[in-house]
């Protein structure tokens, strides 16, 4: 059902349409500096679209705590620990119910944690009750920062991670993302490339101009137009609004904020004894108690997660049953099945492409949302020991050769270098107890995460520097690296070629 809501008027008057079955599909940026209108036209999007599609707002500064009384919005106060936002977001979905959850009142780091309890609920709802919902999300750059700031880092990666979820991964459960910020270059930009649809206001900074142009495809000789929107006139873009950039005055809304922006008022008339009245204090200063809200001790990522991935009592799995392989929510988990499933989620990860160019740290997060959605059961595995995990995985090592004695020694002398080494000399080892040829600068570099074969060469310097290895070469210039230790060599082998694999992969890229 294709339903167009009245954002306002275009240029000569006519009404600007947004379809909002489109935007359910395809999310919306919106970006303005204070004061140029973006609460107010969040404001008319959720009045216009309240019969419509069940909402949630993320709402920071409690602004839209009004939709309330109109439009019957649950107001959710986000003091609260991270395991009732998750239960109250899980219920939230399998009622229909829109509510808004205002962060008032919290400091940062507790507004970020809130946020993403609450939003990791909604994503981690049962299959059958993946129903659409408009998620607005205010003041976007407090939960999905550009950079490090004040915060802890593990509360800045859970809100990022959460609100990557929302945007990049959302669609298919019914979560249409609809962010809001002041500043794009203050906002994460894989948060931000995912949204399909643009309204952008007023700004005057010229990297924020200059994004906002390249995001409307605009010529950035255009740019300069942004700092002269009016208040409430925005540019839009995108498949739900327009297929080129219009300009857009927004309507008027029904409800109003709790906060407004300041009125010039006349100062009262003072009263004759302004210094005393100023000056002399209230008896009662001396006695009232000082209270300094202590913040709140930051909980590790894995505890969190630990703490959500716990089985449920089985009264809340599905009734009559769920999908067959679907795990129910309040089932046992064997270790042998506990660890099938994390040998499989795991190989899930590492076989994407792209997966050897990324970060341990991203790949640990992946892995962790992974675990959560096949319902592992237990606490989630530790950083040191995923990164132990994909290292042999990317050795490409077999079971048989794994399970030899020689291969323990191997593992045993791995620890003697850095984590993100230990794949390439796994790696290498693998090769030596199987005579094979010497992988390539190519094989090692894509091993370690990199392009670069300088830097390949410079890992086997660092091996022999350690002792671990020693490299030479035969009469006709190929490599060879010989591991005194296990007492194995590689075969010969070209450094320079390039492997099939990564050529394709190259190319594809």
């Amino acid at each position: 059902m294709q339903v167009g809501i009245d954002m306002g008027t275009l240029t000569g008057g006519a009404p600007a349409k947004l379809d909002i079955e489109e935007l359910l599909a395809t999310r919306l940026l919106v970006q303005g500096n204070s004061g140029s209108g973006k609460s107010h036209l969040l404001r008319r999007l959720l009045e216009q679209s309240a019969q419509w599609v069940q909402q949630v707002i993320i709402d920071p500064e409690g602004d839209f705590v009004t939709l309330s009384d109109k439009y019957g919005h649950v107001v959710v106060d986000g003091e609260r620990t991270e395991a009732e936002l998750a239960g109250i977001a899980d219920r939230i979905r399998r009622h229909r119910v829109s509510c808004v959850l205002t962060l008032e009142g919290l400091d940062v780091e507790q507004q970020m944690r809130s946020a993403a309890a609450f939003l990791n609920g909604m994503f981690d709802a049962d299959r059958e009750f993946w129903f659409p919902v408009l998620v607005v999300v205010d003041e976007a750059q407090m939960f999905a920062p550009a950079v490090g700031g004040d915060v802890s880092e593990d509360a800045r990666k859970m809100s990022l991670g959460a609100m990557t979820n929302l945007m990049c991964r959302g669609r298919k459960r019914g979560l249409a993302g609809v962010i809001a910020t002041q500043r794009l270059a203050k906002l994460a930009k894989n948060v931000a490339a995912e949204a399909s649809n643009f309204l952008m206001g007023r700004t005057f900074l010229d990297i924020d101009m200059a994004r906002a142009a390249d995001l409307l495809g605009m010529d950035r000789r255009q740019a300069e137009m942004f700092r002269d929107l009016q208040r409430g006139n925005f540019v839009a873009l995108g498949p739900a609004l327009s297929r080129r950039p219009l300009p857009i005055v927004i309507g008027e809304v029904e409800t109003s904020a709790r906060s407004s922006s300041p009125k010039l008022m006349p100062l009262p008339d003072a009263p004759q004894d302004v210094e005393d009245l100023i000056f002399t204090p209230d008896p009662e200063e001396f006695t009232r108690p000082i209270v300094r809200r202590a913040p709140p001790a930051p909980r590790p990522t894995t505890d969190i997660l630990a703490e959500l991935s716990r089985s449920t009592p089985a009264a809340l799995s599905p009734v009559g049953g769920s999908e067959p392989g679907t795990p129910t929510r309040g089932a046992e988990m064997s270790a042998e099945e506990r660890e099938e499933r994390l040998a499989a989620v795991l190989s899930e990860i590492l076989g994407d492409p792209q997966a050897a160019y990324r970060t341990d740290s991203v790949l640990y997060q992946e892995f962790l949302v992974r675990a959560r959605m096949r319902r592992v059961s237990g606490p989630p595995m530790p950083m040191g020991e995923f990164r132990r995990r994909v290292a042999i995985s990317r050795s490409g090592v077999d079971e048989e050769t794994a399970a030899s004695a020689a291969w323990a020694t191997a593992l045993d002398l791995s620890v003697r270098v850095s984590d993100d080494l230990q794949g390439v000399f796994l790696l290498l080892a693998k090769a030596a107890l199987l005579s094979e040829e010497c992988p390539s600068d190519h094989r090692i570099a894509k091993a370690y995460g990199t392009h670069s074969s300088r830097r390949a060469r410079r890992l086997l310097g660092y091996f022999e520097e350690q002792g671990l290895v020693v490299v030479h070469t035969d009469f006709s210039g190929k490599r060879i690296v010989a591991f005194p230790d296990l007492e194995a060599e590689t075969q010969p082998g070209d450094p320079n070629v390039v492997d099939a694999d990564v050529l394709s992969q190259s190319a594809a890229e």
